[in-house]
């Protein structure tokens, strides 16, 4: 494995790790979905909710396969997050990323025009956030890359033209298109069955994965 790698897995799921600055983080993110929930109730739209919950689950379910890619290759994750942290909840993931992706959908849309027709330079509203926030995303990550906080061993996952790509297309933007299927739904019906079968997956992964093969990831 590589020296990333064990770093990873070093103080992984250890509640030592704890910071106080999880709480004021936690705070804020039960604040947000609380105000969300409230609006929601009065206005019977709930799709900030549905596509917070959205992109957290798309989240969770990457990270797992992420996991999985390590245990499977012996060797590295596609990603690690071997850096400092309040808590690291798996090889590539961490409580401060978690913490963001979980309003990440509310974000992406608290930015969608509420007409549905309406286009930026072209393009779908939808689709110009969703393409925009991938972008910024990866942006941010290849800062994160050069400060040591997420590695890349791959040479097909990386800042290179293609590795680039890679991480935009598999890295952020499917997230966004999970949002836009779920509150594109007709019923409630169908945005919470969809929500749940994204759910289910990474669950059911990590039931076999750390409680039946005893994996460590």
């Amino acid at each position: 494995m590589t020296d990333a790698t064990l770093l990873a897995l070093d103080g992984l799921r250890d509640f030592s790790m704890l910071k106080w600055y999880v709480i004021p983080l936690l705070s804020i993110t039960f604040y947000i979905y609380t105000r969300e929930i409230k609006e929601a109730r009065q206005t019977q739209n709930w799709n900030a909710v549905f596509a917070g919950l959205t992109i957290f689950g798309v989240d969770f379910f990457n990270e797992t396969w992420n996991s999985w890619v390590m245990v499977l290759s012996g060797r590295s994750a596609f990603w690690t997050t071997p850096g400092d942290t309040a808590l690291r909840t798996l090889v590539g993931w961490n409580i401060e990323i978690m913490f963001m992706f979980s309003i990440l959908g509310i974000v992406y849309y608290h930015s969608l025009n509420e007409d549905r027709t309406a286009k930026i330079l072209g393009i779908p509203d939808m689709w110009f956030w969703a393409i925009g926030y991938s972008a910024f995303s990866v942006f941010i990550e290849c800062f994160l890359n050069l400060g040591g906080h997420l590695v890349w061993e791959y040479p097909f996952w990386g800042r290179s033209f293609g590795g680039v790509w890679l991480i935009f297309l598999i890295g952020y933007f499917h997230f966004f298109c999970a949002a836009i299927f779920v509150i594109t739904r007709k019923t409630t019906k169908a945005k919470l069955i969809t929500i749940g079968i994204i759910y289910l997956i990474p669950i059911l992964m990590n039931i076999l994965g750390l409680g039946v093969f005893k994996w460590n990831y």
